[in-house]
């Protein structure tokens, strides 16, 4: 068993990857400045796996600090979740996002280097697949038309990743292109819980069952698409979880860089979603129909025959039962965590 940093582990993703590493048997280090989570969420870890863990509460931007972390802890592997993450709040503020995201990036390789720790997983997104490349998405497809400067860090950080690994055969990267991450931890004590006005769908609507909101705003129904709406392909987040498990074994015991679909290979419309979590709640959510977003793609979803090859994973929730352990969270959770 090994000793994993996890950057960005109160965070949605990395709080549920962090239960998951924990109930594996390994030991974890988590950090996180609390941008856009909760203390609370590590709290909830330990009642969920009945273990402690360090945490130190620090910017990804501040190399002394990570260093600190490194020279304190004997690490055997990173996985990065750290960073900013609305794609429309990318747009307006590019600047953030590239410091953030890629300087911050940057800090962590260079305190890993300089410590001797050369395996790392980084949380990538399908969103480096651009607009140009048709669906499903492979990974050996080019990533250079992101639509946004969100989309454009993680193309940039894989790219940087890459070539770190060229120049230094030790190395050894995982990056994992999530889909559409949703659900919660079955025990209801972990989920999404975005500060302010949530930017993904799932959330959203969550907010709409339990009354926070009116309604869910439907972004364009005159796609190309069965129904008219966008389609996704949205994947539990605790088999998402199970994909960190399998990348780290993976990245421990080989070197070089691979770049990994962790998606369920099916798309679904917004209002398949839509009809989940009504059946989850059991009564009919009210929405409207809005114009497109700019950026917004008709189809998207993954080709996953690379990590059942490689890691030997695959999804195995349906959208129901994603809905119910979303609603599930939101009922037990009413303010979030």
């Amino acid at each position: 068993m090994a000793n994993i940093l996890v950057t960005g582990g109160a965070g949605f993703i990395g709080s549920h990857t962090c239960a998951a590493l924990l109930e594996k048997g390994h030991d974890i280090v988590v950090v996180d400045n609390f941008s856009n989570s909760k203390p609370e969420a590590l709290k909830r870890i330990k009642t969920i796996t009945g273990k402690d863990f360090k945490f130190y509460e620090l910017d990804i931007l501040d190399f002394d600090a990570l260093d600190k972390v490194f020279k304190e802890n004997k690490i055997d592997a990173v996985i990065h979740f750290a960073g900013l993450k609305a794609v429309g709040e990318s747009v307006q503020k590019p600047l953030e996002y590239y410091h953030n995201n890629i300087t911050g990036t940057l800090m962590l390789i260079k305190a890993m280097r300089e410590n001797g720790c050369k395996k790392i997983v980084f949380s990538s997104s399908a969103t480096v697949y651009g607009v140009d490349n048709p669906v499903p998405y492979v990974e050996t497809m080019p990533t250079h038309t992101a639509t946004n400067p969100y989309g454009y860090t993680k193309v940039m950080i894989e790219q940087i990743l890459t070539d770190v690994s060229v120049s230094d055969s030790e190395w050894s990267v995982a990056l994992l292109r999530y889909f559409n991450p949703i659900g919660a931890h079955k025990s209801g004590l972990l989920g999404e819980d975005p500060n302010g006005i949530p930017n993904n769908l799932f959330p959203y609507i969550a907010q709409v069952a339990s009354g926070k909101r009116e309604f869910l705003g439907v972004y364009g129904n005159d796609y190309d698409t069965p129904d008219g709406t966008g389609v996704r392909d949205y994947i539990h987040v605790m088999d998402l979880a199970d994909g960190h498990l399998c990348a780290v074994d993976y990245v421990l015991a080989h070197t070089g860089v691979e770049a990994v679909n962790l998606g369920t290979g099916k798309g679904s419309s917004v209002f398949d979603v839509l009809h989940a979590f009504e059946k989850a709640c059991g009564k009919e959510l009210p929405y409207k129909i809005l114009p497109r977003r700019a950026g917004d793609i008709a189809w998207c979803y993954a080709n996953t025959d690379k990590a059942k090859e490689l890691f030997n994973w695959q999804a195995k929730y349906d959208l129901d039962e994603m809905a119910a352990d979303g609603w599930n969270f939101t009922k037990k959770n009413p303010n979030g965590l």
